[in-house]
């Protein structure tokens, strides 16, 4: 049984048995701070805590535990639980911070990123190899970062395509910022080159990283599902080199989504943090 719904449960069943919260507390030994955080919906406690309020409220725990196993592939709270225990939580909440604030700079960053293109592309007066060079390292490491956020997702969430094509997606900035790095330097790769290179391996990874989102819809619904179509359709519009440049225009809502639901597991960990200090 899921938050907030088992608060409501077990404030239910108290207020049945004509118990006030301390005198459940008196029956239980839990903190009165703890029950009137669970009752609230504000944490999600432990299995032996809800066993124990459950117990004196002479409630079949085995009811709880049969509806938990039954939820438990639509309940992401459970399953980043399950393989949080693995390690301490402040190392998923390093990991996914760093991600939350390297998807905010490569949000940015994009922006300068589509002025410098324009430059090399249509305006050549205009092109500064230098500044070129800097703006694409600064996105090739806000990239790595941010994808590395949805490599922890996947796994968290058991959303393996999610977390395989992140990986690739990070791998790809490298090898193509990489070469496009190569190619002003040495004058060695054509432009129109680089630009079709872009269009087709952007656009078949962002075709599966749509998909991989829009299976996280069990996790954050809507949000998550939006973010996936708008990739899918970026991506389609990169795929047909001649509509390419609407592309990154269909992104900038796109990333807004993606960094919100990095921002949501934050969240997660933040208020599950907190419940530690109770549970």
């Amino acid at each position: 049984m899921r938050q907030p719904k088992l608060g409501k449960k077990i404030a239910e069943l108290r207020k049945t048995k004509r118990l006030t919260q301390e005198e459940l507390v008196e029956k239980c030994n839990i903190s009165i701070r703890t029950i009137q955080r669970i009752e609230a919906g504000e944490v999600s406690p432990r299995d032996y805590t809800v066993k124990t309020i459950l117990n004196a409220l002479d409630y079949d725990w085995d009811q709880v535990s049969k509806e938990k196993e039954e939820n438990v592939e639509s309940n992401w709270s459970l399953n980043i639980l399950r393989i949080s225990a693995n390690k301490p939580i402040n190392y998923y909440i390093k990991q996914i911070k760093i991600a939350w604030v390297s998807g905010i700079l490569f949000f940015i960053i994009r922006f300068l990123e589509g002025a410098v293109e324009y430059s090399r592309i249509v305006d050549r007066s205009l092109f500064d190899p230098l500044s070129y060079i800097l703006v694409k390292i600064a996105i090739v490491l806000a990239a790595v970062f941010f994808f590395r956020g949805f490599v922890v997702i996947g796994s968290l969430v058991g959303n393996q395509l999610l977390k395989m094509i992140s990986a690739v997606s990070i791998s790809l900035y490298l090898i193509i910022i990489g070469l496009d790095v190569f190619s002003i330097l040495t004058g060695l790769i054509p432009t129109d080159f680089m630009v079709l290179l872009y269009s087709v391996s952007f656009g078949l990874c962002g075709l599966i990283f749509g998909f991989s989102l829009i299976k996280l819809r069990s996790q954050f619904g809507r949000l998550a599902k939006l973010a996936g179509i708008l990739e899918i359709l970026a991506a389609c519009l990169s795929l047909s080199i001649i509509l390419a440049f609407i592309s990154p225009i269909i992104l900038i809502p796109a990333e807004i989504l993606e960094v919100i639901v990095i921002y949501r597991v934050i969240e997660f960990f933040n208020n599950n943090e907190k419940a530690e200090e109770y549970l």
